[in-house]
């Protein structure tokens, strides 16, 4: 199936997919598995984001609160002061999108990396039009009315567990029917709740809840998905399964995770979610070189 070639977002905006765009990381918490710490005073998120929007990203996905393995949850009230200024200040600072029109390669969306319903409905107001979640609105069933009242883009990701233990002993039958099913499920509970599915990318989860052979199953099977008529968005970047497969410290996994972004974005994954954009734009501008005239991504 060809991929879908755009993502609604709030206020009736859309991100053109026809070919592959990035969403570049900006962590907001001191505990982050690659870059804590670095960005967690609100003016220097701030700087990164709008680094990151400079050097091609398209979304910047703004996270208070850390999702690695065994990381634990913070209250509403910390998440906000760690995230809202962010949000806000990219807001004011990137070129506005008008109601009802495409994202400009000018500017960028604002993404809020978030279970909370408060944190969601705050980051929205403030200027967010995406909610990336990794829990599918099950930790926070509230989220579901946040996401219906302002019908953001929206990541739903597959998760097995929460992150404190979801990598004590994760275990499936069949990974990519799982996963499938799970999006079947929650992609019919985000429609009664008034989002369109227009308005959903959806994320396998790489790392979350999955071994190493669960995790290139699902990447060897990403087409699968394809199938359910959304877009595609994979995080790989830097993360463990690199360390599994070739004992990678973090360190040293950057050229893997540019490797694994080309190779996805030929199979037709459309969002990519990146630390390093810089090097992801110049991987993603040579995926579209080397692709046969005439061929989209398949």
């Amino acid at each position: 199936m060809r991929p879908v070639s755009s993502w609604r977002i709030k206020d009736g905006g859309w991100i053109d997919l026809s070919n592959p765009v990035i969403m570049g990381v900006v962590n907001c918490t001191p505990d982050s598995f690659y870059d804590g710490g670095r960005y967690d005073e609100p003016g220097a998120a701030l700087r990164h984001g709008l680094l990151l929007a400079s050097q091609g990203a398209m979304i910047l996905d703004v996270g208070g609160e850390s999702t690695r393995p065994g990381s634990r949850s913070v209250s509403v009230q910390e998440e906000l002061e760690r995230v809202l200024p962010v949000v806000c200040g990219l807001s004011a600072a990137l070129p506005p999108t008008p109601p009802d029109a495409e994202l400009s390669e000018a500017s960028a969306a604002i993404s809020i990396d978030t279970t909370k319903s408060a944190v969601a409905a705050r980051c929205l107001q403030g200027g967010a039009s995406i909610v990336n979640d990794v829990s599918g609105c099950r930790f926070d069933p509230e989220l579901l009315d946040v996401l219906g009242q302002f019908r953001p883009g929206y990541v739903l990701m597959h998760a097995q567990g929460r992150p404190e233990s979801m990598q004590e002993d994760p275990r499936y039958n069949d990974v990519v029917d799982t996963v499938r099913r799970f999006f079947e499920q929650r992609l019919d509970a985000l429609a009664r709740s008034g989002l369109p599915e227009e308005h959903v990318v959806l994320d396998p989860g790489i790392g979350f809840g999955k071994r190493l052979e669960h995790n290139l199953e699902l990447l060897r099977n990403i087409e699968v998905f394809q199938e359910l008529g959304r877009p595609i968005l994979v995080g790989i970047s830097n993360k463990s399964l690199w360390k599994g497969l070739m004992e990678l410290e973090l360190e040293e996994r950057g050229t893997v995770s540019q490797v694994a972004a080309a190779l996805l974005a030929a199979r037709g994954v459309r969002i990519h979610r990146m630390h390093d954009v810089s090097a992801t734009a110049r991987t993603l501008r040579v995926e579209r070189a080397l692709r046969p005239e005439g061929v989209p991504a398949c």
